[in-house]
């Protein structure tokens, strides 16, 4: 019997968090705040630098129910260079961590950019909205996909 929608919700919105990697601190308060009014369920851990990011994935990966349902991922951070390093570290890291989708978000609308992004593993490429109002239609689509639509795959630890 096919899972409805509802369910498959319920399973991805349970214990729900969601790794934001943004060296912004402007851009880091419109996605709390979007965050706040579109997916109040889902709890945001800011990582400002790519080492935060990975000291928090290794540190979460010693327990199933730490790690997040989703990474969203700036590209400059503060430059490309730095966003597709932690990319590859990420696809790098025990398969626990490697599965999680990573969202790479950025200004750049370069087609470089979008073909390198899936070339070194990311799930999908958006590209930053300019306004408030344009966040808030942001997560709610990226919620009505990530968290309503998909079905996201089991944390698995190989020991």
């Amino acid at each position: 019997m096919p899972m409805n929608t509802f369910d498959k919700t319920n399973r991805n919105l349970s214990h729900a968090k969601m790794l934001v990697v943004e060296d912004n601190a402007d851009y880091w308060l419109l996605i709390k705040k979007s965050l706040e009014q579109v997916l109040p369920e889902v709890k945001p851990v800011l990582a400002q630098t790519p080492e935060q990011a990975l000291d928090l994935l290794n540190e979460w990966s010693l327990q199933e129910w730490e790690l997040p349902k989703l990474i969203l991922q700036d590209l400059y951070l503060p430059t490309r260079e730095d966003g597709w390093q932690l990319l590859k570290k990420i696809k790098q890291l025990p398969s626990a961590c490697s599965r999680i989708p990573v969202v790479i978000l950025s200004s750049s609308s370069s087609r470089a950019d979008i073909e390198e992004a899936y070339q070194f593993g990311s799930a999908s490429y958006l590209v930053k909205p300019v306004d408030f109002p344009g966040w808030i239609n942001f997560f709610g689509e990226l919620r009505t996909y990530w968290w309503e639509t998909v079905s996201l795959p089991p944390v698995h630890f190989s020991l």
